[in-house]
């Protein structure tokens, strides 16, 4: 209030100076405000993530305003090159905190020494089932249906029926038809091959991959290029192209006049749930060995779990949130929970090593 000061306490004087380094405060109770707040400024938690990542800015706010402190998010490519780019660096990390690696890809980043185990108290409203390691290494956020999708409108053109199985994606009437992400950079892609060698072998499966190529398979750097931009559904020319099993109730949710009191009897897209072409996925947050922040990165690891963003996440990522009892959007009964062949141990045991020889039997063939 102008020409007034507080009862019984001096009025703040500072007499500024200039010196080299700039104008610098005499008055300490001042002077120590500034220092304090700068230091304030400076608390950053870097958070890096996969591209397809996304959450409610105001959830991001309250965060930082609970903790004083800035979140600061790094896109690190698909989920495949986000591990890569984290190994290649991992003496100099570059976040305190790493979103997006799911079970396909923690056996690499395990062995890679990446994080630092954390099991967040929230872990324990997460079924067991999806629980992607009781250390703490990588806490659940949650879990999707990799699976292939086809465009209605597009295959009613076609005239032709429904693929029933993988081999059919071999034959000459639907050569050139079908669009997946690469196994070598993406987690969906990865996804995909773990569910073709789990279901024909690993020779059955190279043989399965060559000659789906032969016949046209496109093979894309990521799930962004093949949904976003080939996919028949959003002007590509592929009718059928490997997503998620939720993918379905999301182009129900973006359709122009969407009203969840009155949807639609059916989705523009819908699941293709041929045996051995479907795999659950599981993604997860985590703390990364020689963070910057260490207990605000654990913090945020709550904070992915909390109820805020449990709810905010499934219609924005399109997959399933990890704890239970979350409540889904009207747009989820579009949305279909696949019954899965269980996965056998040696699947699982090594995905780097399948993807490298994906790449050397089927990538390098020619």
């Amino acid at each position: 209030m102008t020409g007034q000061r507080p009862s019984g306490r001096p009025p703040l004087l500072c007499f500024p100076f200039v010196t080299r380094g700039g104008i610098f405060m005499r008055n300490p109770y001042l002077l120590g405000l500034l220092l304090a707040g700068a230091a304030q400024a400076q608390t950053t938690l870097t958070v890096i993530t996969h591209d397809s990542f996304s959450v409610d800015k105001k959830l991001v706010a309250a965060f930082e305003k609970a903790n004083s402190a800035r979140v600061r998010f790094v896109k690190g490519g698909d989920a495949g090159e986000l591990l890569t780019r984290l190994i290649l660096t991992r003496r100099a990390p570059l976040a305190d905190v790493v979103y997006g690696l799911d079970n396909t890809l923690l056996p690499r980043a395990r062995a890679a020494g990446l994080l630092e185990a954390y099991k967040s108290p929230a872990l324990a409203k997460v079924p067991a089932a999806y629980r992607l390691d009781e250390a703490g290494l990588l806490n659940t956020v949650d879990y999707g249906y990799v699976a292939l999708n086809y465009d209605r409108a597009a295959f009613a053109k076609l005239g032709l029926p429904l693929p029933k199985s993988l081999d059919d994606l071999k034959r000459p009437e639907y050569a050139r038809l079908t669009v997946v992400p690469s196994p070598a950079t993406s987690s969906p892609g990865l996804a995909f091959l773990l569910a073709t060698v789990n279901h024909y072998g690993e020779a059955g499966a190279w043989a399965w991959w060559r000659e789906a190529r032969g016949n046209g398979l496109k093979v894309t750097r990521g799930w962004t290029d093949a949904y976003e931009k080939d996919f028949s559904k959003n002007g590509g020319k592929y009718p059928i192209v490997l997503s998620y099993a939720s993918s379905p109730a999301a182009e129900v949710f973006y359709a122009e006049g969407y009203d969840a009191a009155k949807p639609p009897a059916q989705a523009p897209t819908a699941n293709l749930f041929l045996p051995g072409s479907t795999f659950l996925q599981l993604e997860g947050v985590g703390v990364l060995k020689g963070a910057k922040q260490p207990q605000l990165a654990r913090k945020f690891v709550d904070f992915m779990l909390s109820g805020g963003v449990q709810a905010d996440i499934p219609t924005r990522m399109w997959i399933y949130p990890a704890v239970g009892g979350t409540k889904l959007d009207p747009a989820f009964k579009f949305a279909q929970e696949p019954q899965l062949a269980p996965v056998k141990p040696a699947v699982l045991g090594n995905p780097q090593r399948l993807a490298d020889a994906w790449v050397e039997k089927v990538l390098r063939v020619r």
